[in-house]
């Protein structure tokens, strides 16, 4: 179970207003439309919360963060990688989105600063595979960092990591629960896919790679992909951005007197419909007394 350790200055939010965007899927890992704010419960620490609002993820600008691991590793199969990738990028970016590009590599590695989705698409062709070892957990925290500095509270921020996850090189600080806490306090969903595939299942070091993206994944709300075939990149990053359009941003007004920089966990469920999978970040961080 993580456990975050207080941090201020993270999650922004107006008023108190705290909005939570929601995955809803069925069993067959279909988004779900159609519900209304009756049909949630939503908790903090435990206490019903009033839902004020709900909002359509279709209005609500998308800052997304794409991060590349050039390892390697992942030569073999890294071209495939970018074309996805690239494809992805120009059908899911609106013109009122945008995009920043990272290349995980011995240390994090900016290669295109925050830009439409053109510009993002012809820098991910210019990203060439190298022999580096790969600096997973602090190339993720310096995209939660990017984000979190230079962009919008008010829009949805999004890190979509394309990775075994594997960490050879990062700074020690830096392991799961840290990385978790910069997700947090930046308010930004995690989504990972991982083209190492089926085969993790044959070395130790390659699942512990894929669970603890598991982890960050499910603490902010994410999803963390296995393709069982190179060729299914393309169907993981259409319900990838499916979920992005169909997501559900729930509106509290929270009432609290803990401290600035204590954490809150959210807990979401749609009571009625107990086969449905939600998804929601686990918490918040108060940035107002």
């Amino acid at each position: 179970m993580l456990k975050p350790a207080p941090i201020e200055d993270v999650v922004k939010v107006n008023s108190n207003l705290i909005v939570v965007p929601v995955s809803v899927s069925d069993s067959k890992g279909q988004a779900v439309h159609g519900l209304k704010a009756e049909d949630f419960r939503l908790e903090e620490e435990g206490r019903p919360q009033q839902i004020a609002q709900i909002g359509d993820a279709e209005q609500i600008p998308l800052e997304l963060a794409v991060l590349l691991d050039v390892s390697g590793s992942v030569k073999g199969r890294f071209g495939f990688e970018k074309e996805a990738a690239t494809r992805f990028i120009r059908s899911t970016l609106k013109p009122t989105d945008r995009a920043v590009l990272f290349a995980i590599d011995s240390t994090p590695r900016l290669v295109r600063a925050r830009a439409d989705a053109d510009k993002i698409a012809a820098s991910l062709q210019s990203v060439e595979a190298t022999d580096s070892p790969t600096a997973f957990y602090d190339t993720v925290v310096a995209a939660a960092e990017y984000l979190r500095k230079n962009t919008s509270p008010q829009h949805r921020r999004v890190i979509l990591v394309i990775s075994d996850g594997e960490d050879t090189f990062s700074d020690n600080v830096h392991g799961i629960n840290a990385t978790a806490q910069s997700l947090l306090r930046a308010d930004a969903i995690f989504y990972s896919i991982n083209p190492e595939g089926q085969s993790i299942d044959l070395d130790a070091i390659a699942r512990r790679g894929q669970n603890e993206m598991q982890t960050l994944a499910t603490s902010t709300g994410g999803s963390a992909f296995i393709p069982s075939a190179p060729q299914k990149l393309d169907d993981i990053f259409l319900q990838i951005a499916a979920e992005l359009r169909s997501q559900y941003l729930l509106g509290y007004y929270a009432k609290t007197d803990m401290p600035k920089g204590a954490f809150l966990r959210i807990a979401v469920e749609v009571p009625n419909q107990p086969g449905l999978r939600i998804r929601a970040r686990q918490g918040y961080y108060v940035t107002q007394n």
